[in-house]
């Protein structure tokens, strides 16, 4: 049995669908824009959007990952205010971020088995983790939202740290900040490659849940436990019984 249960969020815990690149949506940003007099065309905001998401990413300092530099999209959002010449603080440019992120939204919802899951964790004296490929700005207020943020002893974000799965420095971080032993750590996630073979490299065992949202499986399987079914009923059985 594991001290230390550390889990990806999205396809794992959470069933999620977005489209961040439907028409629908960049025009009503474009008018969340223009009310706020930072004038755009739906087409125009996108295109500012990517291009300075692009520029986000290339001044992430090297020192701060090894193969997958993460930004935070805030800062993207404020900017699309400040080229218009409209001053935007942060915290507003987080604001309209989360705006975005519920009008990309087609649903979120928690897999059966989740609360099941932090249960059996708990009861038997461990500890949960999150360590997740995300933005804060969208990320935090919906495990708020669903009712998880406080299962986990930290919430690790990927924005926070400029480096994400299945970046090394992403795993160090976490093994690190909270001194954990990777042989008494375990890594639960729906991607073969960001989650079990990242969390492989770091020296930890890994759960493999194939869910709905999962990659294709198009390499070698590194975890020690396999739930194909992505059911986290037998999740629990597997590291339970």
């Amino acid at each position: 049995m594991y001290k230390n249960y550390i889990f990806d969020l999205y396809g794992t815990l959470v069933d999620i669908n977005t489209n961040e690149w439907k028409a629908s949506l960049w025009k009503n940003m474009a008018v969340i824009y223009s009310m706020h007099g930072a004038d755009y065309t739906s087409k125009a905001l996108k295109k500012a959007y990517e291009e300075y998401l692009k520029e986000q990413i290339a001044q992430i300092p090297s020192e701060k990952y090894t193969t997958n530099p993460e930004p935070q999209i805030e800062y993207v959002f404020q900017r699309m205010f400040t080229e218009k010449g409209v001053d935007c603080s942060l915290e507003s440019a987080k604001e309209i971020g989360l705006i975005f992120r519920a009008l990309s939204l087609k649903y979120i919802k928690l897999y059966d088995g989740v609360k099941e899951l932090f249960d059996a964790i708990h009861a038997n004296g461990g500890k949960a983790y999150l360590l997740s490929n995300a933005q804060r700005v969208f990320t935090e207020p919906e495990i708020r939202m669903l009712g998880i943020y406080d299962e986990f002893e930290d919430v690790i974000i990927s924005s926070d740290i400029g480096c994400a799965k299945p970046d090394i420095k992403f795993y160090r971080h976490i093994l690190q900040k909270h001194a954990l032993d990777p042989k008494e750590s375990i890594m639960i996630g729906n991607d073969y490659i960001t989650d079990i073979q990242g969390s492989y490299n770091a020296g930890m065992d890994s759960l493999y849940l194939h869910t709905n949202i999962s990659p294709e499986i198009k390499g070698e399987l590194l975890a020690k436990y396999q739930v194909m079914s992505g059911n986290l009923f037998e999740a629990i059985k597997l590291l339970f019984s």
